[in-house]
Order: structure tokens, then C-alpha cells, then sequence
């Protein structure tokens, strides 16, 4: 690396990236090693993350369904803005990918001081929203008990967006410096710590009350600040990360880079919006069906978001493997990364299918207390909406890759327009039509958002393919 160790206080200059080298055409084994290697703990860490989310959700399943259920209203209103910021961090990937391509560190650590910047910006803005959560909830037709319990969880877990948002970026700048171990071993560490909070708090042991969902919601937001210490601490202090300096004068702002950052990670935040956006509305529409179905519906998605987080990971190493082909200018390396990372995807959907149709039951069951007189009509309900599931990773693993490979080639803004079109204008409709006006309830709900990323998968995945991205960034 080139680190400016100036201390100087003037603003810290930009340098000329030095001349990209055209390395030998690597072989479709060695792309299948580099993203391996790069993808693997990215896919682990994205388990464990999820691991997160289905620890609270297995042991509130245990403690009573009211309270799973106002706790998956509770969590995915708060990843509703989450996962719009997340959009700051995903362009950190692509950026400091393109920009390591093209042998500029300094870029590479502007580009991540800012994001920073906007994410905590915007997760400040959140916290109103996410105080008082509960009319919101009740305007979106949420029953009054459960809008009061979600709103008691988030008045806790609602402060753990400015962490979370924090782990995100710094996820992204460890990802891009193919640092990706250490973003796994922290991730599993609050997967462990999550567990043993969630006994203690929830349930009341050693001594502590009983908290219920409070307690829940505690645990999560003592994770998500040790988590974002230990990675502030790695990305800052370890060797070959440690001299790059890259909180050096934090507090100053760098204009160029702060508006680059957002004029890119605005469009992925929108489009991450859009879809989350999409599984909100499907779970407030499943919420219209009564407790049960959205005791189903979650636990459903619980299972599905722990299958898309391999996707994810891929899509992750995707943005950048190709963020460093489009900054060393390397065609080949582009197409025949993006065509390996594609085929890895469909190889992990057809273990997923098989998987969902063979022991739904099996599955479903480890989220509740089996005991309980409705646990029997979720576990029916359930299996139905995780077979249709299946069709569902198909489509979400397609169009995620694509927008992968179009974000390291720096293209975000037409993605964005496509994603809004096919979740809004087709998956959405669709989902009402079949579930809420129709007779297939949850599951048509659920076939509503496969048809939606249905259409994004085919758009995104014709746009990047289509185009020559090295010779239109050269002209």
C-alpha cells in the first residue's frame, strides 16, 4: 500500500492512481478459487448475521407466539431503514474495489471515512421514526398489542442502527481489502453472545427479570455495539490495515468524496429499499390474515433470509471481483468472474430446493414451541409458503448477482429504476391480487414477491451482460 502518513491539517490531497498492469488471463479454476476464497467467509459472516435475527426469533417462538409475532413486525420495521443506509456501505465494496484496481489507496480511504460519515448521518435521522413506531404500525393496520409490544422493542433495538450501520461499512472497506475473515469470526462472536443474552434476558436466569421482548431487544443492541468496537479495531489497528490511517481526521469533511459516495450509494439505497420495502408490505398484508399467518410468514422468512445470505456473499465477492476488474480495466477477468459467480449461485438454489421440499415440517418446527395449540396450523401453513420459497431463492439469487456485478462497475442508477418497476409495479400487485383479494392467502402473497424478482433477475441480469462496461468507462 501507499499510506499518507502527513499530519498535516490541510485537506488530504488526491493522487493519480498509478497505471493499471495487465496481468495474464486467469482461468476459470483460479476465478473459482479467488471467489472462493474471498466469498466463503463473506458467506459465513451473512449466515451468522442472519443467525442473529433466527436466535430471537427461535427463542420468542419459545416464549409465546404474541410475542414472536410483534418481534418480526418490530425487526423488519427497523431493517426498513437499516437497510436503506446499508446503501453507503455497499458502495464502499464497490468503490474501494475499483479504486484498489487502480492502485489508489487514498481514494479507497476518502471513500470510506465518508461513508461512515452518511451512515451515521442517516441512522440519526432513523431514530425518531423508530421511537415511535407504534402509530405508524397501527395506520398500516397492525393490531394495537402487537404495534404496543413492537414499539417497545424498538425504543431499545432501535439505537443498535448507528453500530449496525457502522459494522456495514466497515464490512464493505474489509471486504474490498479481501479482509473478510476477521468481518466472519466478530459475526459468529455476536451470534454466541446474542444466544446467551437472549437466555439470560429473555427468559430471566441468573438472577436477572424476565424481560419478554425487551429483553430481546437489549441483548440485540449490546451485540451490535461489541461488534462494531471490534471491527473499528481491526480495520484501524491490524498489520497492513494499521497503516493506512483510515480514521486519520475523521472529523474533517471531504466534500468530493462525501458527494461521490452518496451520488453512488443513494440509487443502492433506494433499490435496497425498494425490496425491503416489498417483504414490509408483504408481512403487513400477511398481518391483515391474522396472528397465526404471520407467525408462519415469519419464520418463513427467517428460513429464507438464512438461504439468501449464500447468495448474498456471493454477490458481495461479485462487486469486488469486478470493482477490481473495471479498475485494472480487465475485460476477460470481468465476463469469466461474472460467469462463475453465476453458475455458484444456481448450484446453491438447487440444494436450497432440495432441502425446503424434503423436510419443511422439520424446519419449521425448530422455531416453535411445538406444545402450543397453534403450533400445528403454522407448521401446515408454513410448509406451503416455504415450498413456494423455493421458486422465490431462485429469482432473489439471479437478480441479487447481477446487481452484484453491476455495483462494481459502478452502475447503479438504472438497477435502481429496474428494481423499483419489478417489485412495486409487478411482485407487489401480484402479491395482493393472489393473497389478500385472492384464495391463496400467505403462499400468494409469497407468489406475488417470486414474480416480482422474477422480472428483476431477467432485466438486471440482460443489462450487465449486454454491455462492454471496460471499453464505455475508457471512452
Amino acid at each position: 500500500m501507499s499510506p499518507n502518513n502527513t499530519t498535516s491539517t490541510q485537506p488530504e490531497a488526491v493522487t493519480t492512481p498509478n497505471a493499471p498492469t495487465r496481468s495474464p488471463a486467469m482461468s476459470w479454476g483460479g476465478h473459482t478459487r479467488a471467489i472462493l476464497v474471498l466469498g466463503l467467509p463473506l458467506i459465513g459472516s451473512n449466515i451468522a448475521q442472519a443467525a442473529l435475527g433466527v436466535t430471537d426469533t427461535i427463542m420468542l417462538g419459545w416464549y409465546g407466539v404474541p410475542e414472536l409475532a410483534a418481534v418480526v413486525l418490530g425487526t423488519n420495521y427497523l431493517f426498513f431503514f437499516f437497510l436503506f443506509g446499508t446503501g453507503f456501505a455497499n458502495a464502499v465494496i464497490g468503490r474501494v474495489s475499483m479504486a484498489l484496481g487502480a492502485n489508489d489507496d487514498t481514494q479507497a480511504r476518502r471513500d470510506t471515512r465518508m461513508a461512515l460519515w452518511l451512515s451515521l448521518l442517516f441512522g440519526v435521522i432513523c431514530l425518531p421514526a423508530l421511537w415511535f413506531s407504534a402509530p405508524a404500525l397501527l395506520a398500516l393496520g397492525q393490531p394495537p398489542e402487537l404495534a404496543q409490544m413492537a414499539q417497545d422493542y424498538l425504543r431499545i433495538a432501535g439505537f443498535g442502527i448507528l453500530p449496525m450501520l457502522v459494522i456495514a461499512v466497515l464490512r464493505g472497506y474489509l471486504s474490498a481489502q479481501e479482509r473478510t475473515q476477521m468481518v466472519l469470526w466478530v459475526t459468529l462472536g455476536s451470534v454466541a453472545l446474542n444466544a446467551a443474552l437472549n437466555w439470560v434476558l429473555i427468559f430471566g436466569n441468573l438472577g436477572f427479570a424476565r424481560m419478554g421482548v425487551e429483553g430481546a431487544a437489549l441483548a440485540s443492541l449490546i451485540v451490535q455495539l461489541a461488534g462494531a468496537v471490534l471491527l473499528v479495531i481491526y480495520a484501524t489497528r491490524a498489520r497492513g490495515l494499521r497503516e493506512v490511517n483510515l480514521l486519520q481526521r475523521f472529523w474533517r469533511p471531504d466534500w468530493s468524496a462525501f458527494f461521490a459516495v452518496a451520488q453512488m450509494g443513494l440509487p443502492i439505497g433506494m433499490t435496497i429499499m425498494a425490496e425491503a420495502s416489498m417483504f414490509q408490505l408483504a408481512t403487513i398484508m400477511v398481518g391483515w390474515l391474522g396472528t397465526v399467518p404471520l407467525a408462519a410468514h415469519g419464520i418463513v422468512m427467517e428460513i429464507s433470509v438464512l438461504a439468501f445470505m449464500f447468495h448474498m456473499g456471493l454477490a458481495n465477492a461479485a462487486t469486488v471481483r469486478a470493482g477490481r476488474a473495471h479498475g485494472a480495466r480487465d475485460s476477460l477477468r470481468l465476463k469469466r468472474g461474472g460467469i462463475v459467480v453465476t453458475l455458484m449461485a444456481l448450484v446453491i438454489v438447487a440444494v436450497t430446493l432440495v432441502v425446503f421440499l424434503t423436510i419443511p415440517e422439520q424446519l419449521i418446527s425448530l422455531f416453535l414451541n411445538t406444545s402450543e395449540p397453534e403450533a400445528a396450523t403454522i407448521i401446515l401453513l408454513g410448509a406451503g409458503i416455504l415450498a413456494v420459497s423455493g421458486l422465490f431463492q431462485l429469482f432473489d439469487s439471479l437478480q441479487v448477482i447481477a446487481m452484484g456485478l453491476l455495483r462494481g462497475v459502478q452502475d447503479t442508477r438504472v438497477p435502481m429504476w429496474i428494481a423499483l418497476a419489478s417489485y412495486w409495479l409487478i411482485g407487489m400487485p401480484s402479491g395482493y391480487g393472489l393473497g389478500v383479494i385472492g384464495p391463496f392467502g400467505a403462499v400468494g402473497v409469497w407468489l406475488g414477491l417470486a414474480i416480482g424478482l422474477g422480472a428483476a433477475s431477467v432485466m438486471l441480469s440482460w443489462r450487465f451482460w449486454r454491455r462492454n462496461w471496460i471499453m464505455e468507462s475508457v471512452s
